[in-house]
């Protein structure tokens, strides 16, 4: 039996393009959620680590929410990164979400502070009880210092509003625990690890390679879910100098670029993340093409 997938199966996290003085580029905005539902998604995640949420204000996030959810419409759905390390500003933004017209709130482990996990509990409980969104906790210890531990998972996966955990751990042994604990619906947030953890239950991806490779994505997922394993390898193995290029440094930044060799809006960075060097879009183009990507 399935896991039910409450936001879709094809989710990316998407950039937030600026002009080169740094403003929100609001036509790229839309070109990019276009583009992504061109794609075959079913829904968008905004004001994440990709879309530079940490130097967006909070009125450019809300505005973010409702320029896309105007452009992609009602069968879309909308998620939006309301987490924080201050649990007061995490529930503050987390109902602006919600009054914005998101579908959704990711919400990820408080960072730097590094809380013990009775903290990490306690957070997640009280952003959640905020509004009527429902929540996708987002693991990224990498980033955050701190993992959300296998038992606090599992006791928050029994909150009403508590509805998905986006994964980057990066440890598919103990994601294959949690899911056989609580069963609290997986999505991959590690692109390069989208098909070993559908193979332990995973339903779905909030990816960062949906930009360059949705369609791929988009029919990784259906041959998987459809039982042909042999044609989810062969897709996986083809991407995988996507995975690896997008990667070589930050991903909004290769993002960017990689959008703009596609002729897309791509945008500029914000300080204090950088714009791609020529040398990495070099090597870029190259990881891209090497995946099968169109690009300039």
């Amino acid at each position: 039996m399935t896991t039910p997938a409450p936001f879709g199966r094809l989710l990316t996290a998407m950039v937030t393009p600026f002009t080169k003085e740094g403003a929100i580029d609001w036509a790229g905005v839309e070109t990019i959620a276009a583009h992504l539902v061109a794609t075959g998604h079913d829904g968008i995640v905004v004001n994440g680590t990709t879309g530079e949420a940490p130097t967006t204000k909070s009125s450019e996030k809300e505005e973010i929410i409702r320029v896309v959810r105007n452009t992609v419409g009602s069968k879309i759905k909308v998620l939006s990164g309301a987490g924080d390390n201050e649990t007061e500003y995490s529930i503050n933004q987390a109902k602006r979400t919600e009054k914005a017209g998101a579908d959704g709130l990711l919400v990820v482990t408080p960072y730097y502070n590094k809380p013990p996990q009775a903290g990490i509990e306690a957070h997640f409980r009280a952003v959640a009880d905020a509004t009527d969104l429902p929540m996708m906790m987002y693991d990224i210890p990498g980033r955050t210092g701190v993992p959300i531990e296998p038992d606090t998972i599992v006791r928050l996966a029994e909150h009403p509003k508590i509805v998905a955990l986006k994964d980057a751990k990066g440890d598919v042994a103990s994601t294959s625990w949690v899911i056989k604990r609580c069963g609290i619906p997986v999505y991959s947030g590690d692109d390069i690890l989208n098909l070993p953890l559908l193979s332990v239950g995973a339903v779905g991806f909030v990816s960062v390679c949906g930009h360059t490779v949705g369609k791929d994505l988009r029919e990784l997922l259906d041959t998987w879910f459809a039982g042909n394993s042999v044609r989810a390898l062969e897709i996986h193995q083809k991407l995988l100098p996507v995975y690896t290029g997008t990667f070589r440094t930050q991903g909004a930044i290769l993002t960017k670029a990689a959008l703009t060799l596609m002729g897309l809006p791509g945008g500029h960075t914000r300080l204090p993340l950088v714009d791609a060097t020529d040398a990495q879009i070099a090597q870029l183009r190259e990881d891209l093409r090497a995946g099968g990507v169109a690009v300039n």
